[in-house]
């Protein structure tokens, strides 16, 4: 199964924010285990950085990307997922992009908390506790 982990599963993690942090974590532990395959975008690792940049030093800027890039393969962004997502016209531009990626990975999943977001996503959105509820067997 090829999962697209949205930032904020990932920043859940990563700050070990609840009451969301369990269901972010088992999430990326199965990535880890290689139970499923977990995708982020590059622009997701930006986005982090630029999020965390006050609980992370630049020193430690490749230390984060070797633990994610440990677990989580880092796809690349094109210029045809940028030229799709502005297409789509959504509200939220970042959105659209990472609903075009996880189309171009073939993903069967977004894994995000803000699935409303991705109302118009190919690739059905859902929430960490969906995932492991509805679709995760084991």
């Amino acid at each position: 199964m090829v999962l697209l982990i949205d930032d904020n599963v990932l920043l859940d993690v990563l700050q070990v924010r609840q009451p969301h942090y369990d269901a972010s974590y088992a999430v990326w532990k199965l990535c880890d285990m290689g139970y499923a395959e977990g995708y982020m975008s590059a622009m997701a690792f930006t986005d982090i950085v630029y999020i965390m940049r006050k609980e992370i030093a630049y020193d430690k800027i490749d230390t984060l990307l070797a633990k994610l890039s440990g677990t989580f393969t880092v796809t690349d962004l094109t210029l045809d997922e940028l030229r799709t997502a502005a297409n789509m016209k959504w509200r939220d531009f970042e959105n659209a992009v990472q609903s075009a990626t996880a189309s171009r990975i073939h993903a069967d999943y977004i894994i995000t908390r803000n699935t409303d977001d991705y109302a118009g996503s190919t690739v059905k959105a859902i929430t960490p506790e969906e995932y492991f509820s509805d679709v995760f067997t084991v």
